[in-house]
């Protein structure tokens, strides 16, 4: 008789340079999402293990925000290559840990960490930390400074992209960190401290505690040796973490939930915009905050954009995330399983035309948090499916009727975060472009760069991650004069 792998036990923290155990036994049991059984084990932190870490970071501040530019690029230098000779074991980590498929975790989940990594190398060595705004008053010097202890709170979604974007530039600029990642999928996030070990950072810089929000994420947000925090996540949580940190007056960070628009006109390349919006909607099993999860499309062309949506679902297979190809794997967790099919159950309640999926699991599938891919016609953008965030493979459809009409749809959301716009007129793109409140557009398919920022408006949070935005989000500016 076969017999389930024992879970592996990876109980200590990363704390002033070691592994050390917690300071109380509590445990958290890693999910596989493919099997819905527990093959990790972490434990679960205490505020007195914040104090530790924060205790270590602090210590360490001092003479780390005083080495050089050059020190400090050597080790993110270190870090690169020990990430780059072990990206294999961070794809299967990522996968195994939040179910993505593993040529995604691979190629898109492992490797933009690393490209993240390179992108503030190349970003640090340009940034000027001193400078004088007027040359009419040269005794007038703008300084920029670490500001300090960072908290990080990083999500399971895409871990070892928050992680760089948070860890690197902090410490690239001179901070010192203590790191909490999702207790959901934290083994990258263990994995990640392996590198910065191994890569001889001193011992304070970097630290790592696992546990939930509500304990050590909200001990880290409240804690007075704490200079900032930076959180990826849902608004509600980023809401919470933002209430803990005002006690202290610290600065806070926040890149949170989006409900992005993909505006499709008439005079767009119907075909590939269609098949690509319900690509990107898709990928990650939905898991992405800013998914083009509203799909908008000009009237005189919506029927046919139905359509070419539902031809283009039947396309996306839901498999196992060991298995190679282009399939979507399961959602994180049970929880996360249940509120996407209580969702997808209200779009139909409340009227929405189902397509192509709908609830349950995809046929043939007995375990595992596998959704089926869903896509919803007949949406207006009062219907709960257009208005919350669903975080799975869930599309809705918005027909509008001029382009005044679609910039007011598109921004009559909470969320700003992304915008996605489809046209073949080039001033079309660049006035709608203009006009939607998000923080980030991208037109026909085009591509985010490394180094650029990510973030967005209102209630998707504040700051901008990635490059010199990502550097300037950890720094103090000081004026001196004389």
């Amino acid at each position: 008789m076969l017999h389930a792998a024992k879970p592996s036990q990876k109980k200590d923290f990363y704390i002033n340079g070691q592994w050390r155990a917690p300071l109380q036994s509590r445990t958290i049991d890693v999910i596989n999402p493919a099997t819905e059984e527990a093959y990790a084990i972490v434990s679960a932190g205490t505020p007195g293990d914040i104090d530790l870490a924060v205790a270590a970071a602090r210590a360490a501040f001092e003479s780390w925000s005083q080495t050089s530019r050059e020190e400090r690029l050597i080790y993110l230098d270190k870090i690169a290559e020990i990430y780059s000779g072990r990206m294999e074991e961070m794809a299967e980590a990522i996968s195994t840990e939040m179910g993505a498929p593993i040529k995604l975790a691979r190629e898109a989940q492992a490797s933009v960490g690393l490209s993240h990594i390179k992108a503030f190398i190349s970003a640090f060595k340009a940034h000027h930390f001193e400078s004088v705004p007027d040359k009419n008053n040269p005794e007038q010097k703008i300084v920029h400074e670490p500001i300090g202890v960072c908290g990080l709170i990083t999500p399971w979604n895409w871990p070892m992209n928050q992680i760089s974007l948070k860890v690197i530039p902090a410490i690239a600029v001179g901070c010192t960190v203590v790191l909490k990642p999702s207790e959901i999928a934290p083994m990258s996030a263990m994995l990640f401290a392996e590198f910065v070990h191994e890569a001889g950072v001193p011992a304070g810089v970097f630290n790592l505690v696992n546990g939930e929000g509500t304990v050590v994420g909200e001990a880290l947000s409240n804690h007075p040796d704490v200079d900032m925090m930076s959180f990826t996540g849902s608004t509600r949580a980023g809401i919470a973490v933002s209430r803990a940190a005002a006690a202290t007056v610290k600065r806070v960070s926040l890149e949170l939930g989006g409900k992005s628009p993909n505006l499709v006109f008439a005079d767009s390349d119907l075909p590939a915009a269609i098949q690509r919006g319900v690509a990107q909607c898709f990928e990650n099993s939905g898991q992405s905050c800013n998914s083009p999860s509203r799909m908008l499309v000009e009237r005189s062309v919506y029927d046919q954009a139905v359509t070419l949506a539902k031809a283009s679902a039947e396309t996306i297979k839901v498999a196992d995330p060991r298995k190679d190809g282009d399939h979507i794997g399961p959602v994180v967790s049970e929880l996360q399983f249940n509120r996407i099919q209580a969702l997808i159950q209200k779009g139909i309640d409340e009227g929405a035309q189902l397509i192509h999926g709908g609830p349950g699991r995809p046929e043939g599938v007995s375990r595992g948090y596998y959704v089926r891919p869903t896509i919803f016609a007949g949406v207006n953008n009062e219907m709960t499916v257009a208005r919350e965030e669903i975080f799975g493979p869930v599309l809705t459809m918005i027909p509008f009727d001029t382009e005044e009409d679609a910039i007011r749809i598109a921004n009559d959301t909470p969320y700003g975060l992304s915008g996605y716009i489809q046209t073949g007129d080039p001033e079309r793109a660049k006035r709608v472009s203009r006009r939607i409140r998000a923080g980030m557009i991208q037109v026909n398919g085009a591509a985010r760069a490394p180094g650029t920022p990510f973030g967005g408006y209102k209630q998707s949070g504040n700051g901008r991650e990635g490059g010199e935005w990502g550097l300037e989000d950890f720094l103090e500016v000081k004026l001196i004069s004389g």
